[in-house]
């Protein structure tokens, strides 16, 4: 694809990004790029995207992270359409829902039981509801970077707060926060665990759990940091909650828990398991677990977290054909050898053109930094170059590759051909980068 030339916006695409803004407020249905680079997608399949204009590119948004298996996989697009036939939703249990359950239970590390939910923000919510009920404690501790979805305990000195604040101190990310909230969240440094076992020992009464991240964004715990957190849990009777939202089936067939080798109490673990069709997973310990269960009513501790599409069949139907195909042999070691290439490429592009950076993360999903300096947490990245950063991904996409605005998402579609071309775009980015300083 080097030689690439994006065609002009068409008509069609123009009045359909103007609706856009007309109709479409939320960010989540709006793009991330530049006015110049906005569009809208027409279709998908494998690792390519077609916008309205007819323009098709290398995809490493990878719908932000879900589609390990590419776009429109043969086996999940033929298990959703027998399962379509037979009814959508139902608001009661089927058998596909009980099959993944015990998929997951015999996958995840953590996962004794398991509860289904429709976004990564459902389940990192229900996870502190859990532990909060669990310990009769209210607070909760996140790490000063983390994203755990919208819900307002997870708004607080996430990737978006400027500037930052001393420890322990919350920052809201959103309008509309009530301020009790904010009064029960603490923030701790990312791989510094001296800090935050100094936070921790002074509110340990207090704290329900800590939820993390195990590779925060696209930074790797430091070695004895997630072990550390661990141990300090379990001293404290603190929940442990592994967001594995991201990491989840992507790092490995049982996350970042089985990649890391800790695992915690409880944990979120979505985007990787359905190909793109709307479901979460919650699970973790039994005793914790069995909150949800309605016979905990009649003793006043039941929590609840029902959904009316949660567990829904075809989304289960899509998950349990994703994981037969991450169940294949060498689907793992083909995953982080393509990332491992491009990780590479990237590094030796950036280096020949002179241009000072860190790239940060694992094979299956990482990120570039525009920064002399080495960058292992939230305020080390925030000194990078911004604007070096948006001028990579807008020139990306005139070279006909598309990424998200902080990760490249590696998936099993993406092959030889796909990353020769993209490791010749990287060349030719990189030398633009350097001529235009």
């Amino acid at each position: 694809m080097h030689g690439f030339v994006r065609k002009p916006r068409s008509q069609r695409e123009s009045e359909l990004l103007e609706a856009s803004a007309r109709l479409l407020p939320a960010a989540v249905t709006a793009s991330s790029f530049s006015p110049e680079h906005a569009m809208v997608v027409e279709s998908a399949q494998g690792c390519r995207i077609r916008d309205a204009s007819g323009n098709e590119y290398i995809d490493y948004l990878m719908g932000s992270g879900p589609l390990l298996l590419g776009h429109a996989h043969p086996a999940v697009v033929e298990a959703v359409r027998q399962r379509a036939e037979l009814g959508s939703s139902y608001l009661l249990v089927n058998e596909n829902a009980i099959e993944l359950a015990q998929g997951i239970v015999d996958t995840v590390p953590c996962a004794e039981k398991v509860c289904f939910n429709n976004s990564g923000s459902e389940s990192t919510f229900f996870a502190l509801r859990i532990a909060r009920a669990f310990t009769g404690r209210e607070k909760c501790l996140k790490f000063e970077g983390a994203f755990h979805g919208m819900n307002d305990y997870a708004l607080m000195g996430n990737q978006w707060t400027s500037p930052p604040v001393d420890f322990p101190h919350p920052v809201p990310n959103s309008a509309g926060i009530p301020r009790a909230v904010q009064e029960q969240v603490l923030i701790g440094p990312w791989n510094d665990l001296e800090t935050t076992e100094k936070i921790i020992e002074a509110h340990a009464d207090e704290l329900a759990a800590i939820i993390v991240e195990p590779m925060q964004r696209t930074f790797p715990p430091a070695p004895g940091f997630l072990e550390g957190l661990r141990d300090l849990t379990h001293r404290h009777g603190i929940v442990l909650i592994f967001d594995e939202v991201v990491t989840g089936f992507r790092l490995a067939l049982g996350g970042a828990q089985e990649y890391y080798g800790v695992v915690p109490d409880l944990a979120a673990v979505c985007k990787g398991i359905a190909s793109g069709y709307p479901i979460s997973v919650l699970c973790g310990r039994s005793d914790m677990m069995d909150l949800a269960d309605p016979r905990h009513l009649a003793q006043g501790d039941h929590v609840r977290m029902t959904g009316t599409f949660s567990g829904g069949s075809i989304a289960c139907a899509a998950a349990l054909a994703t994981l037969g195909e991450l169940r294949k042999e060498g689907v793992y070691p083909g995953l982080f050898a393509q990332g491992r290439k491009l990780m590479e490429g990237l590094g030796r592009s950036l280096t020949r053109s002179g241009i000072p950076h860190q790239i940060t993360g694992e094979p299956p999903a990482f990120q570039p930094w525009f920064s002399a300096e080495v960058v292992t947490n939230f305020r080390q990245a925030i000194t990078a170059d911004p604007a070096m950063g948006a001028r990579f991904s807008a020139l990306l996409v005139d070279h006909g590759i598309l990424k998200a605005h902080e990760k490249f998402f590696i998936s099993t579609a993406h092959g030889d051909d796909e990353i020769e071309q993209t490791l010749a775009v990287f060349d030719a980015v990189a030398d633009l980068l350097a001529q235009a300083g």
